[in-house]
């Protein structure tokens, strides 16, 4: 359930650029782009921010063990979900969303205090 929520936050937040990588055409034949249309809402650009923070904080010196490599990763992923989820808890009317951005947000944390947890263990900060 966890999962799938993530997946439905993610995919929304990454259909901006996903039109963006697909250059606007389709078949050939051009076509102006969603973002082109319309101004950029408050939550589109939340979502913009969020996504281009957690890629930035996931670009990680890798050490070479995949094991600290995939926690110290996963902390921001996990966070960039956390902030997307509060995009749509800010913009949702819809009941469900509001469910699964509660539920993400919860469950996000939890992995990352148990992920610095195991990183502070191994002494690594």
């Amino acid at each position: 359930m966890i999962l799938r929520a993530f997946i439905v936050i993610a995919s929304i937040a990454a259909m901006p650029a996903l039109a963006a990588a697909q250059g606007g055409s389709h078949s050939g034949h051009s076509m102006p782009m969603q973002t082109q249309q319309s101004a950029e809402s408050p939550a589109t650009k939340a979502y913009r921010e969020a996504n281009a923070k957690m890629h930035r904080d996931m670009d990680i010196a890798y050490t070479g063990d995949s094991d600290v490599d995939f926690v110290r990763g996963m902390i921001p992923h996990h966070q960039g979900a956390i902030d997307m989820a509060k995009v749509a808890l800010q913009n949702t009317k819809d009941e469900q969303i509001r469910q699964w951005a509660t539920a993400v947000i919860r469950e996000q944390e939890r992995e990352i205090a148990e992920m610095q947890a195991w990183l502070k263990k191994k002494g690594i900060q």
